[in-house]
């Protein structure tokens, strides 16, 4: 997936696609709603937002089996999975990205609804979400979000101020400075004027630099400050359950993982860079992709290029732990045979 969240700005076209329903199956009786006590436009009963069991949020860093998780407790609880990975949203990027069976028995929304040129922010993830969350309420399931993006769970659960639209001539202006300086002038820019986000945001994603530079331009305001936690209540309330693994055991999984998928990575990328694609647009900065690309164009050997990748992932996966730690109340849980059942007591027993 990208660095949490990927490039900020144009280029995107709305997500529209709603799911990717599993085949037919019984799911063992879970949770029921409240009684209803509104209708949508097609006569379906529905509970107030506040009546209704909050979301469940299964979080936490990569490679920590989420995805896992939601779907056995999208069975235990009859619910509906949205996906929060950014890496799971492309089309034609499969090998590196960890996507759900196609044949398992809970519809998983939020898979293959961009292609590889296609950008997204937390806004544009918000407002595709937004309306499939009520989609899923009508039908009388539970949403189950999955994912390690904190910045795009924030702003479908919480809401996040308005952010400006793009400037196409202060990005060409960026642009030029780029290309006549060096990518870091703009990066020590940002660390001057928005320490926090300068934290937070990899020195060599130049779109998510230039994007700060961009709101701070146009709002006179750090990007930063749209992203602290707002006071009012949050638009869907949530129950957060992340998985603790032990940093050491995390990082196995991690390396693990990654000479595993690193083959078929390999000839993914061979097959679209560069028939298809440059290896620039915004789905090739997926965690391992850039790598990849490299490796492809012959400027890292493969196992160069697998150690970057997995020294990329650990990182990663330390920034996600810091972020879910601070950031949400979240009911961190050990793995474990019985994790699924851990979990969904603990969902439970915050009704």
């Amino acid at each position: 997936m990208p660095e949490d969240d990927p490039a900020h700005g144009g280029g995107r076209r709305r997500l529209q696609h709603p799911h990717r329903p599993g085949p037919a199956g019984s799911l063992r009786p879970g949770l029921r709603f409240p009684l209803p006590l509104h209708k949508n436009a097609e006569g379906a009963a529905l509970a107030p937002e506040s009546l209704k069991p909050p979301i469940l949020a299964i979080v936490g860093p990569t490679a920590s089996g989420k995805t896992e998780l939601a779907v056995a407790l999208a069975g235990a609880l009859d619910g509906e999975i949205l996906s929060a990975d950014m890496g799971q949203l492309y089309r034609k990027l499969n090998a590196a990205t960890a996507k759900p069976a196609k044949d398992i028995s809970v519809a998983y929304h939020g898979v293959d609804i961009l292609d590889p040129e296609e950008s997204s922010d937390a806004g544009s993830f918000a407002n595709f979400g937004d309306p499939l969350l009520a989609e899923i309420r009508a039908r009388g399931k539970l949403p189950i979000l999955a994912g390690g993006a904190g910045l795009y769970i924030r702003a479908l659960l919480e809401g996040l101020d308005a952010l400006p639209q793009r400037d196409d001539q202060f990005r060409e202006r960026l642009k030029k400075r780029a290309e006549d300086e060096g990518r870091e002038i703009l990066y020590k820019e940002l660390q001057a004027i928005d320490p926090v986000a300068a934290k937070g945001i990899p020195a060599n994603n130049i779109n998510r630099v230039t994007r700060a530079l961009e709101v701070h331009h146009l709002t006179g305001k750090p990007i930063s400050s749209f992203w602290e936690r707002q006071r009012r209540p949050p638009k869907h309330p949530a129950v957060y359950i992340a998985i603790q693994w032990e940093p050491e055991v995390l990082r196995t999984r991690i390396r693990e993982r990654a000479e595993a998928m690193f083959p078929a990575l390999l000839k993914e990328v061979q097959s679209l860079v560069p028939e298809f694609y440059l290896g620039m647009e915004p789905g090739f900065r997926c965690l391992g992709y850039p790598e990849a690309v490299a490796c492809v164009r012959g400027e890292l050997q493969e196992d160069q290029a697998l150690e970057a990748m997995i020294k990329t992932t650990n990182a990663y996966a330390k920034r996600q732990r810091t972020w879910f730690r601070r950031q949400v109340d979240a009911i961190w849980l050990t793995p474990g045979d019985d994790l699924a059942e851990r979990a969904e007591r603990a969902y439970r027993e915050k009704l």
